[in-house]
């Protein structure tokens, strides 16, 4: 235990069940039977590796079912080793620790129709989603779920009632993507009231991002499993090179650190102890979230909106634009 945060669940793994192709789905348990801490849709655990890596995974399971916590992961041969480790040492009865959910991906209650596009192990998220709206909303939801093939397409029992009524449509595109869903047309008009819910692989959350650019801000959601490969930028006139990094400076004690090239912000400070929690150190979760007062900041996160932006910052992995910048601790 003495690897684990304090605060992380202890839970026994009940059951591993084969999906679809490389993906398995893990269901855990509390041991005594006692009820989890409660989430909603579109959240996602903490996954706590004895080694001290931490990953996250979006819960998959119906919301109101408080006896388990239910994920699926893709064992990703490409990714950065979590998958792998799970899907080669995870088996039933043993001990896993978690930490409670958190929801940076939400259902917006107050939109009159809920589109939602899945790329391969994206659909996770969406399953929840649709658990909880079937018992708030009814059917005011579409899921279109992009897969290789039917040997790729996971949580095919669950999903078979709603692919016959036509709410969920799924699309094969046999490695292809121009054979696949056409997400050009799928979003090019905006029918007022709808939201917009996506999630995938890289390559697909470019391609939805780009397609619905024109859409209202507010109306589109998405959550990025992996972050995204930084664009090059060409350099503007008049900005600051920051060949030699950049300074922070702690607004309650005045204290001022340089952040070089080679380090994020969240090894400065925790170097000069000032403690940040963190968690998946590449801007895909919001733990590490500070507000900033002064300064221009170059956001590298996958999760503040652009509102959000305007105050705060992902430590983890956000630059600054200029010499300096004033934090809020």
């Amino acid at each position: 235990m003495d690897n684990y945060p304090k605060n992380s669940l202890r839970l026994q793994m009940r059951q591993v069940t084969h999906q679809a192709q490389g993906i398995s789905s893990f269901e855990m348990v509390d041991r005594s039977g006692n009820d989890l801490p409660a989430y909603t849709a579109g959240s996602h655990i903490d996954f706590y590796f004895h080694d001290g890596t931490i990953r996250q995974y979006s819960l998959c399971g119906d919301p109101s079912d408080r006896k388990r916590y239910l994920i699926a992961v893709l064992n990703d041969k490409n990714g950065r080793g979590g998958s792998a480790a799970l899907h080669k040492r995870l088996h039933v009865q043993r001990d896993v620790f978690v930490g409670e959910p958190r929801n940076n991906f939400p259902i917006a209650n107050e939109a009159k129709h809920h589109l939602m596009i899945a790329g391969g192990i994206g659909v996770t998220p969406m399953l929840s989603m649709i658990y909880e709206l079937q018992k708030t909303s009814g059917d005011n939801f579409t899921l279109h779920y992009c897969t290789k093939s039917k040997d790729y397409t996971a949580f095919q029992p669950e999903l078979a009632a709603l692919i016959a009524s036509g709410k969920v449509v799924v699309h094969h595109d046999q490695g292809i993507p121009e054979n696949g869903l056409n997400i050009k047309e799928l979003l090019q008009d905006y029918n007022d009231g709808t939201h917009l819910y996506y999630c995938g692989p890289p390559g697909f959350m470019k391609a939805v991002t780009d397609f619905s650019s024109h859409w209202p801000e507010g109306t589109v959601h998405f959550e990025y499993f992996n972050a995204p490969e930084p664009e090059v930028e060409s350099k503007s006139p008049g900005l600051v090179s920051n060949a030699e990094g950049f300074q922070i400076k702690i607004a309650s004690t005045g204290a001022v650190y340089t952040v070089p090239d080679s380090k994020s912000i969240v090894d400065i400070l925790h170097e000069n102890n000032v403690a940040i929690e963190t968690s998946c150190n590449v801007g895909l979760c919001k733990t590490c979230v500070i507000k900033y007062t002064e300064g221009e900041v170059k956001h590298m996160d996958c999760v503040l909106s652009k509102q959000e932006q305007e105050e705060y910052l992902t430590p983890c992995c956000s630059r600054s634009l200029g010499d300096l910048l004033i934090l809020d601790l």
